[in-house]
């Protein structure tokens, strides 16, 4: 009640005042006590008789709020474990909440007990300060200052901690959302000399398990599923003469055992938007990519002859082991995927 008395009291000395000055106010000097009212204005000298605080033990406050930025710093700390490990949002949505939780804890307690308390008021000119008004303005601002920041370094030191891990557990999501690093996938793929044919389900792909015309998509054992990995297993009815399927003449001599009983393995990666070449045309023995119809002529080392696609599928080496399992005799001997390679990139 006595802070609505003092600004109504103001307010009516304000109003009360003539709107165009006599000749005598005129002629007064900026220090006439005939012009001065009472404006409220804040003051936070520590050496003015209304500057207190709130807490009777300021120390035991410091540390309360201090507990909260530490609980938050920890907390935003632990989300960024959390997020790295790809842990459950369950741990995600603890961490991150009882972090904030923290600070703002020690926010309020910082403000609540530690910060000096009003209302304060001083006479103030109401026209033009004079210089040592000015001066006393500022002495009031750096005080102040002082007293939030200054006085209590504990404080500040706790709240930039759990302020800096905060800033630096935010740019994990943008980090780790970029995905992994290729590496070296884009030049090579997870074939290895000796890898097992295997389907999606890691079943060992081995001789009788296609009818002539048949295809399937095979994988390493140790990339099921890889997308630079994944390759169509083809059975095609070899030439008469010949118990293998007999490649192009440009191929003859690296190919002539790459295709054993007439199974031949091509990269379903389309050379040209890295769509996978998912369809196959047994009586034209034709690949076909289904998103931008480039077709592959299986018999002619997968030669595109229609589409945008800019070279060849790559082709995988096979080989029948002893105990009639389809297995690797290398991995690809190029890059598979879109015509990045025929760019000059290497």
């Amino acid at each position: 009640m006595a802070t609505k008395t003092a600004w109504a009291a103001t307010i009516t000395a304000s109003s009360s005042m003539p709107d165009e000055p006599d000749a005598t106010a005129a002629s007064s000097g900026p220090d006439d006590p005939s012009r001065r009212v009472r404006i409220p204005v804040i003051s936070v000298r520590a050496d003015a008789p209304q500057f207190q605080i709130a807490a009777k033990n300021p120390r035991r406050a410091e540390l309360v709020a201090s507990s909260g930025f530490v609980l938050a710093a920890a907390s935003f700390a632990g989300f960024g474990a959390a997020y790295w490990q790809n842990y459950s949002n369950f741990w995600l949505a603890v961490t991150f909440s009882v972090g904030f939780a923290g600070l703002g804890y020690g926010m309020v307690v910082w403000g609540k007990y530690l910060m000096p308390r009003g209302p304060f008021s001083e006479s103030r000119h109401s026209l033009v300060p004079t210089s040592a008004q000015r001066e006393v303005f500022v002495q009031d601002f750096a005080s102040r200052g002082k007293v939030a920041v200054e006085r209590r370094g504990f404080l500040v030191k706790t709240l930039g901690l759990a302020s800096g891990i905060l800033g630096v557990v935010l740019a994990f999501p943008l980090l780790r959302s970029l995905g992994p690093l290729p590496g070296k996938t884009l030049r090579q793929t997870a074939w290895r000399r000796g890898s097992y044919l295997v389907d999606v389900t890691g079943r060992k792909i081995k001789t009788g398990d296609l009818e002539v015309g048949g295809f399937t998509t095979v994988f390493p054992e140790t990339d099921i599923g890889g997308a630079y990995s994944q390759t169509m297993l083809i059975r095609v009815d070899p030439p008469p003469a010949s118990g293998y399927l007999t490649p192009p003449p440009q191929f003859a001599k690296q190919r002539a055992t790459w295709a054993p009983q007439g199974y031949i393995a091509f990269s379903k990666v389309c050379t040209h938007a890295g769509c996978p070449v998912g369809l196959y045309q047994e009586l034209t023995k034709k690949m076909l990519c289904p998103c931008h119809q480039s077709l592959f002529d299986v018999t002619d080392a997968a030669i595109p002859i229609f589409g945008p696609a800019p070279r060849p599928l790559p082709q995988l080496p096979l080989y029948i082991d002893d105990e009639g399992y389809f297995r690797a005799q290398d991995g690809y001997d190029e890059p598979v995927g879109p015509g990045y390679w025929e760019r000059g990139n290497d």
